[in-house]
C-alpha cells in the first residue's frame, strides 16, 4: 500500500509539473528578444500561420502552438495581415493577437500646407504601399495623418486621402457664414491655401483671411507671397527672397501683378484654414505683416501698415539680416 501511495504521490506531482510546464510554454514569456514584425499571408491556415510564426522566433514551436490553441484559444478565425509581435510575447497573446486582427498601422503624414509634389513624395517613399501614382491635383488631400497595410497600393490611399477632402469641405461650406468673399467650394479652397501658407499660427487664422476677404471684396490685390513662389517651386521653400521680376510676373498665380484669387490652390489647406475662410474674424484689416515673434500685426490703413514695416525692417536689422 505504501508503494502504491508513494507511486500515486509521483503521479499527481508529474500531472501537476507538466501542467506548469504547458501553462509556462503557452502564457509564459515567449522566445522574442526583440520586437518582430510577421507578415500571416492571405487565406493561411493556423498551421501556416504556426510556422510562419516559428521561422521568424516568435514562437518555440508550430506544432505545440497548434495543439495549445485548439485547446486554450477561442475558436475564432485568424486574420491575415502585418503583425508586430513585442519582445518576449507569449503563445497566447499572440494568438490573440492574430484572433483580433491587431494588424500593424503604418501611417502617411501630411502636415497642414503641404503642396501636391511633397504628398506624392511622401506615399512614393512609404514602406510597404505598392504602385505608382501621378501628383495629385493640388488642394484635393486633406491634411492628416493616413494609416495604411502592408501590400496597400498608393492610389487607394490617395483616393481615402481626396475622399476625406471631399466630404469635409462639403459639410464645411453649409455651415458657411453669410457674407464672405468666397462663392464657390473651390474658391474657398484656394483662398484657404493662401492663408495657410501665410501663418502658422492658429490664432491668426481667422484675422489672416478676413483680410484676404476685406480685400477681395473692395477689388484690392491681394498680394500674398506664397502666389508669387508657387509657380516657381510648386509649393517647396523658396530659400531666398523674392525677385523683383518675380513679383511682377504674370501666370496665373501672381496675386501681386493680378487681381483677384489665383487659378488655383497653392497648397493642400487644413481644416482650420478652410474653416477661416468660410468664417473669417470681424475685422477691417487690410494689411498684416510679421512681427518679430512667429506672428503678424495687423493695419487697416496703409499709414499704419507703413510704420509696422518699419518696426519689423528695424528687428531684422538688429539681427543682422538686412
Amino acid at each position: 500500500m505504501r508503494k502504491l501511495g508513494c507511486l500515486g504521490l509521483l503521479i499527481g506531482l508529474a500531472i501537476i509539473a507538466g501542467l506548469f510546464w504547458v501553462s509556462r510554454d503557452w502564457s509564459g514569456a515567449g522566445p522574442a528578444a526583440k520586437p518582430l514584425t510577421v507578415v500571416v499571408p492571405d487565406g493561411a491556415s493556423l498551421g501556416r500561420a504556426a510556422s510562419v510564426l516559428e521561422a521568424q522566433g516568435a514562437i518555440r514551436s508550430a506544432t505545440r502552438f497548434r495543439g495549445y490553441a485548439r485547446v486554450f484559444g477561442s475558436g475564432r478565425p485568424i486574420k491575415a495581415g502585418e503583425y508586430a509581435i513585442p519582445a518576449g510575447a507569449s503563445a497566447a497573446d499572440i494568438l490573440t493577437l492574430l484572433e483580433d486582427g491587431k494588424v500593424r498601422q503604418r501611417l502617411v503624414p501630411v502636415p497642414e500646407g503641404y503642396p501636391s509634389v511633397l504628398v506624392h513624395a511622401a506615399l512614393m517613399r512609404a514602406e510597404g504601399l505598392t504602385g505608382t501614382i501621378e501628383v495629385p491635383r493640388e488642394g484635393s488631400v486633406l491634411p492628416d495623418s493616413y494609416a495604411y497595410q502592408l501590400g496597400d497600393t498608393r492610389a487607394a490611399v490617395v483616393a481615402r486621402m481626396q475622399k476625406a477632402m471631399t466630404d469635409y469641405l462639403a459639410a464645411a461650406w453649409k455651415k458657411r457664414k453669410p457674407g464672405i468673399a468666397v462663392t464657390t467650394p473651390a474658391q474657398a479652397i484656394v483662398l484657404a491655401s493662401i492663408v495657410e501658407k501665410e501663418t502658422g499660427k492658429p490664432s491668426e487664422r481667422r484675422t489672416v483671411a478676413a483680410v484676404y476677404t476685406n480685400r477681395l471684396k473692395r477689388g484690392m490685390p491681394l498680394q500674398a507671397d506664397p502666389t508669387v513662389i508657387y509657380p516657381i517651386t510648386k509649393g517647396k521653400p523658396l530659400g531666398r527672397r523674392i525677385l523683383r521680376s518675380e513679383l511682377q510676373a504674370k501666370n496665373g498665380y501672381n496675386t501681386y501683378a493680378s487681381p483677384g484669387l489665383p487659378i488655383g490652390p497653392i497648397a493642400n489647406p487644413g481644416r482650420a484654414s478652410i474653416d477661416a475662410v468660410l468664417d473669417p474674424a470681424q475685422s477691417s484689416a487690410l494689411y498684416f505683416v510679421a512681427d518679430g515673434t512667429g506672428g503678424h500685426v495687423f493695419a487697416d490703413t496703409l499709414d499704419q501698415h507703413n510704420a509696422n514695416v518699419s518696426k519689423w525692417y528695424a528687428i531684422r536689422r538688429q539681427r543682422g539680416e538686412m
